[in-house]
């Protein structure tokens, strides 16, 4: 039903000077849907609420909402084309009224769990790129059909904008970072198993895939009363993203998904200092896929009772110290944590707090920038003994338009009910690794031809050795001669 209006709305934003990638396609369409989306909620709300013989107070005022600025109707529910602004007077009024108006919101808020600090946010750190108001009224016109009032039609939404995601995250640059493939995350939720009730968290939730497939796993799990919907929806799944676009993806994601207001904070979860953690901030499930790289702030640094400049070694720190006694976490993380001489304390304190119970190692190209990661299993409470190592071998190359699937992942999910000992599974008993170095690296004992590649960095600073090793020769030939 909508299919065909994502494409014609993607046809005019490339048609305009301000939108060129799928990001700022995503983008400009998440702001217009999340419009349209408060559109029928209010509508919605009013309706019950007259139902219920009470008033509703809308929350946008009515100069503002969709059906005045941007879709204005005759009396016959027709585009009223004497009201409906186009060109400069639409661009200018989007830039000038309705942006301030909206940003304003995060101000009015009376907490980050509201609508009104959501909406704030949006408008606070987003911005309408596209510059040509007729194409924006082609926009607004299409969007118009789509609708959020059956579970069918939302549905369908939410798939197309699923599909929206995944193009971004496979159009290279920085869109990678916010995808992680779906059928991956339904196994990681399958191995942790969340329960309805449990607190579950995502400290870097990009486009919320982690959030809104626990969502579906729960809501899936049997028939939920009315009180259980209401927990679901209000006090099961919590989120933190740091940068503006991810953060409007994932709230409309969640939205498309069935979550009316999701607990997403748009924060740098790197900022808080984790020393003041109590057990009341804490969670019962941690599922993430968090970002690796130098930190952005050294006064994050200071955070962190282990020192480290790799954002990934800190999130990992992060989500140990959030994670409730008891409590079950399955997190991606780059292979090289396993073995990197960096991490080795962050690996100690995993080990020595937590039961790292799995390790499912992942092959290259699983996500679109070809690094090779792994999925870290545990529970907090009490030390690693013992872990089980699955490596997920493919008869082909992952790619674009070959990505991991289900069936990829099926072996592994029946080895680990069994936690069987196969080809591609083996145990590894603690005792058996140096206290030292606690190297974890994934070494198959039952593929003894198995090549091993190196990192690129560890390739590109022996090359760097052996250039000044090159140069101090020549430099004494010189001097010889």
């Amino acid at each position: 039903m909508f299919e065909q209006s994502f494409k014609n709305i993607d046809n005019e934003l490339h048609k305009d000077a301000g939108c060129s990638t799928e990001m700022d396609y995503i983008e400009q369409t998440s702001w217009l849907l999340f419009l349209k989306y408060l559109e029928d909620l209010e509508n919605n709300r009013a309706m019950e609420a007259e139902l219920n013989g009470k008033k509703y107070t809308p929350i946008i005022d009515e100069n503002y909402t969709w059906s005045s600025w941007a879709y204005p109707k005759t009396a016959d529910g027709k585009l009223d084309y004497h009201k409906a602004m186009t060109g400069d007077d639409l661009v200018n009024f989007v830039r000038d009224k309705l942006w301030p108006y909206l940003a304003h919101f995060k101000e009015l808020a009376e907490a980050a769990d509201t609508l009104e600090y959501k909406i704030g946010v949006v408008f606070s750190e987003l911005r309408n790129k596209i510059n040509d108001g007729y194409i924006l009224r082609t926009v607004i016109n299409i969007m118009q059909e789509m609708r959020f009032q059956t579970s069918e039609e939302k549905h369908e939404l939410s798939e197309l904008y699923e599909g929206k995601i995944q193009n971004m995250g496979n159009s290279g640059r920085n869109g990678g970072e916010y995808y992680t493939p779906r059928p991956l995350i339904r196994a990681i939720i399958n191995v942790v198993q969340p329960k309805l009730g449990d607190k579950i968290y995502d400290g870097a939730c990009g486009s919320a895939g982690f959030l809104v497939e626990a969502f579906n796993y729960l809501k899936e799990s049997k028939t939920l009363t009315v009180n259980e919907m209401e927990t679901l929806q209000k006090e099961t799944l919590y989120g933190k993203e740091f940068k503006p676009l991810p953060y409007i993806i994932a709230i409309m994601n969640m939205i498309l998904h069935g979550v009316e207001a999701p607990n997403i904070i748009r924060k740098d979860t790197l900022s808080e200092n984790i020393m003041a953690v109590q057990t009341k901030d804490q969670f019962d499930v941690i599922l993430a896929n968090p970002p690796f790289g130098a930190a952005t702030s050294k006064s994050d640094i200071q955070n962190f009772p282990i020192k480290t400049s790799e954002t990934a070694y800190m999130f990992i720190q992060h989500f140990i110290k959030y994670l409730k006694a008891g409590g079950n976490a399955g997190v991606v993380i780059k292979n090289t944590f396993l073995s990197n001489g960096d991490a080795t304390e962050v690996r100690r304190e995993l080990l020595d707090t937590c039961n790292l119970y799995a390790v499912l190692d992942l092959p290259a190209k699983v996500f679109s920038a070809g690094v090779k990661t792994v999925v870290l299993f545990f529970k907090k409470g009490e030390p690693t003994k013992k872990i089980w190592y699955y490596q997920l071998n493919l008869d082909r190359n992952l790619g674009k338009t070959n990505p991991l699937n289900e069936n990829d992942l099926a072996d592994f999910l029946e080895c680990f009910k069994g936690q069987k000992e196969t080809e591609n599974s083996w145990f590894v008993d603690l005792k058996d690794v140096n206290p030292d170095t606690l190297d974890l690296s994934v070494k198959n004992p039952n593929k003894s031809d198995e090549v091993v590649y190196r990192e690129p960095a560890e390739i590109i600073a022996e090359i760097e050795k052996l250039d000044a090793e090159s140069a101090d020769l020549l430099k004494q030939i010189k001097e010889l001669l």
